[in-house]
């Protein structure tokens, strides 16, 4: 399914406190970045999409190849195109996200930039070509995820590498998220996919894995301490992540399933 007919809103931006914040026409943030220090992913709920690295063994930390499905303000795509020093795609479907970026948000020049619907480039991908994948996928209303049905979780599965990972970026405090969590489940498995709580402003991510191994508790600690060591200073506080994650449990997602 594409959404290539639709007419794409304007692109604008604004700055408060030293932030840049890019947004699709409405008052609603698409993505920020802090401008005196612009490696920096100075959203809260930017930073939590980056805890699928606690699955990742440490050594293969920047190895493998990264994709952001929607740019935002390339808060990911900077960090690893830049920091992890990964091969990163970045699809877009609004050519004015892609030059804003390229103007005001430091998008790497080696960050590979497609211009297109996710759901095309998930189409024509190589199958288990991607380690990480970051999807982002909201319109100008910010009201719920373009791409949300089980068989484009499904596609994105078909993406990852073994051990490969997926994070969402949900309404945690929208009745849609039970759906949407199911889905991915459905796409996954029950035993590969993680939530994290919601952010103060109602986001929640999901991390999903194609085949991961889950480390014991000690390992998962260690990996935080070194992700924390490395990259701690850039808005990543992996420790405290750790407090923040739960398996997915079907039961719990019914049990907490708005009334109707």
């Amino acid at each position: 399914m594409t959404r290539k007919a639709i007419e794409l809103p304007p692109v604008t931006l604004s700055e408060e406190d030293g932030v840049r914040y890019l947004h699709l026409g409405t008052i609603w943030i698409q993505g920020g970045m802090r401008m005196a220090k612009p490696q920096v992913v100075e959203i809260d709920y930017v930073q939590r999409m980056l805890a699928s690295l606690l699955w990742l063994p440490s050594s293969a930390l920047g190895k493998g190849q990264a994709v952001q499905l929607g740019l935002g303000a390339g808060a990911i795509t900077r960090f690893t195109a830049v920091q992890l020093k990964m091969a990163t795609t970045v699809v877009e479907i609004n050519p004015q996200v892609v030059a804003v970026n390229a103007a005001y948000f430091h998008l790497p020049a080696r960050a590979e930039v497609v211009q297109g619907d996710a759901a095309d480039w998930l189409a024509q991908a190589a199958p288990a070509s991607v380690r990480l994948l970051h999807v982002d996928l909201y319109d100008h209303e910010a009201a719920a995820p373009v791409l949300d049905d089980v068989d484009f979780y499904r596609d994105c599965r078909a993406v990852l590498e073994e051990g490969g990972l997926m994070s969402v970026n949900l309404f945690g405090r929208h009745a849609r998220f039970h759906d949407s969590i199911a889905r991915i489940a459905a796409a996954f498995g029950n035993d590969q996919v993680w939530s994290l709580r919601p952010t103060r402003e109602g986001n929640t991510v999901v991390v999903a894995g194609r085949g991961v191994v889950v480390p014991t508790r000690e390992e998962l600690a260690a990996r935080a301490a070194l992700i924390e060591m490395r990259f701690g200073a850039l808005g990543l506080p992996a420790r405290k992540w750790l407090r923040m994650v739960r398996p997915f449990n079907p039961q719990a997602e019914t049990d907490t399933r708005p009334a109707a």
